[in-house]
Order: structure tokens, then sequence, then C-alpha cells
């Protein structure tokens, strides 16, 4: 009996080792491994469609999934990364040549506050022109040593994010021809019952596809409506403005109004009030809505998550993974909650008469 208690330690021992060892090496392409298995989870159900039409070709079916993942999702990506460097490029050789003067916006501005704004931004000393360039130059030096570093690592990584890449797109076409088979190995390895299994692979498959299909179609379709009110109001640089509306469309309440919200403010306060409020409905009334429209539709309640755990895991995830906690985190708060519940049902609880409660 010892012996083979012993041999099942070691074994163990081994097991979790050896584990250990192989996420190790796997840590520098866990970006890529992890959008493989994202990409891989929303296409299957194209996979399995493509099988049923064409059963026994599983690689032809794959590689036509594959093809479609990069006509309509990776391709775009790349172009519109593209445009907004290209975009990003040109703003700032315009400021830095002076072609847009900062400076003169900010005169407009400043001589159309009333009264009570001027004596507000006296009190944080920022009354004159020339405090507010030296905050803006402070400011503007520290960013531009941001993004040249930056810089610098984006084209010492650029072989790096190639390898990434292709890693992944190399994982995708493994998961989709082969990613039944592996589930149901990784399900049967799994040491729970029947059941956890079964709820757990659910909560997990349902959770990323309902909130990538929901954060990054109202993403796309906010920061395309606001790159394009921009570009139809004069507004320099709208693909630039439009990719930022849609990154920060990602953060519940204030999202796109970060960057629309000063705009107008900048239009008002220059007199062009035509602009200002064509900005501010269009915004408001159009692009305002499309998360109140568009996210029921495409996430309905399949997470079964409360707003406020979304709220909290998705800022906390993209805090701790960057762009990528947006998945992420929700994804971890509903495995959580998904155990829990495992762990301890829920029950029906009533208030009763002396102010306790029961549960039934």
């Amino acid at each position: 009996m010892k012996s083979q208690t012993l041999q099942q330690r070691t074994f163990l021992t081994l097991l979790i080792l050896v584990s250990l060892a192989f996420l190790a090496i796997l840590w520098p392409y866990a970006g890529a491994l992890f959008w493989g298995v994202v990409l891989a989870i929303l296409f299957s159900p194209l996979q399995k469609r493509l099988l049923r039409k064409m059963p026994r070709r599983h690689n032809l079916a794959a590689l036509i999934t594959l093809a479609i993942c990069l006509l309509i999702v990776i391709l775009p990506l790349l172009l519109i990364s593209t445009s907004l460097v290209s975009e990003a490029s040109s703003i700032y050789e315009r400021l830095r040549s002076g072609q847009m003067n900062i400076g003169s916006y900010l005169q407009q501005i400043l001589a159309a506050l009333p009264s009570w704004a001027t004596q507000l931004m006296d009190h944080f000393h920022l009354t004159s022109l020339s405090e507010i360039e030296a905050q803006l130059a402070k400011f503007g030096a520290q960013a531009s040593q941001f993004l040249a570093t930056k810089a610098v690592n984006i084209g010492s990584n650029t072989l790096q994010f190639v390898v990434s890449f292709g890693v992944m797109l190399y994982l995708l076409f493994f998961l989709l021809r082969d990613g039944a088979q592996l589930t149901a190995r990784i399900r049967d390895a799994v040491p729970l019952n029947d059941e956890h299994k079964r709820e757990l692979s659910t909560k997990f498959t349902t959770v990323i596809r309902a909130t990538v299909k929901g954060n990054i179609v109202v993403a796309a379709v906010q920061g395309a409506l606001g790159g394009m009110i921009f570009g139809f109001l004069g507004i320099q640089g709208q693909v630039l403005w439009g990719v930022l509306m849609a990154f920060l469309s990602l953060l519940p309440a204030v999202g796109a109004a970060l960057i629309w919200g000063p705009v107008a403010i900048y239009f008002f306060a220059t007199g062009e009030m035509g602009k200002g409020v064509i900005l501010t409905a269009f915004c408001v009334g159009v692009i305002g809505l499309v998360d109140n429209l568009l996210r029921p539709l495409l996430v309905g309640k399949d997470t079964k998550l409360p707003d406020y755990v979304v709220l909290i895991s998705t800022l906390g995830g993209m805090a701790i993974f960057g762009i990528t906690g947006f998945v992420i985190g929700p994804m971890v708060a509903a495995l959580f909650m998904a155990a829990w519940q495992l762990f301890a049902p829920p029950r029906d609880y009533t208030q009763v008469e002396d102010g306790s409660s029961s549960g039934k």
C-alpha cells in the first residue's frame, strides 16, 4: 500500500511539474494561443456546417473556415491598423511643423468661456494661454517619450509579431479541424463529474462567444459611426478618432463620449453651433443607442452575469491583461460564479414577518 501511494504521489508530482514546464514554454505566445482558441470557438459553428455538407473532408472544411476568418476578421483589422498608423503619423507631423496650432484653438475656447468657468480655471492656475501651453508641453514631452519608446519596441518586435501571428493561424487551423476531439479528450481528463464538466464547458464557450460578439461588434459599429460623423463635419484624423472611440466603447458608462464630448464642447465654445448640435445629436441619438440595441441582440442573456459584475470584471481584466482582458475578465467571472453555483446551488429566499430570511 505504501509503495502504491508513493507511486501515485510521485506520478502526480511529475504530472504537475511537466504541466507547469509546458505552460512556461508556451507563455511567450500566450496571446496568440488565447486568440487562436477564441477564434476557434467563434468559428466552430461554421466549421460544423461545412462538415455536414462535406463529411470526412476535415482539412478542406478547416481551410475554408480559416480563409473566411481571415477575410472578415483579420485582414480588416490589419488594414485599419495600417491606416491608423499612417494617420497618426500625419497628425504628429502637422503638430510638429506648426500646421496644427493647438494654441489658437485654446485661445478661441478661453475667449468664449463664461466668467464662472474662467474663475474655476484660475483656481487651477490655467487662466493664461502660456500656462496651458506649458502644461500641454509637459504632457506632450512625456507622451512623445512614451510613443518613441513604443515605436522602438514595435520595430524591434516585428519579427515576434509575425511569428505570433503565424502561430495563431497554425493553431487555429488545427483547433478547427480537431477541436471536437481535443475538447472531448480534455473533458475526459478533468477529474470532475460529467454534470459539472458539462456546465463549466458550456459556460466557458457561451461567455466567450457572447462577450466577443457583443463587445467587438458594438465597438466596431460605434467606431465606424464616429469616424463617419467626424469626416462629415470636416474633422481631421477621422480614422484615428474612430478607432479611439471603438476602443473606448469597451469601457462601460463613458465610452466614446471621451472623444466626441470635448470636440462638441469646442464647437459650442467657438460659435460653431450647427456642428456642435449635429455632433451631439448624432452621438447621443445614434451612437448612444447602438449599445442598447445591438448588445441585447448579440449577447442577450447568455452570460447571465449581473451588470455590475460585467463592469468590474471588464475593467479589472483590462487593467491586468490589457485589451485582451475584456474577454478574460468576464470569462473568469462567469466561471467563478458557475463553480460556486455548483458548489452551493442557489436557493429561493423569502422574507418572513420577523425580518429574518428562511430558505425554501
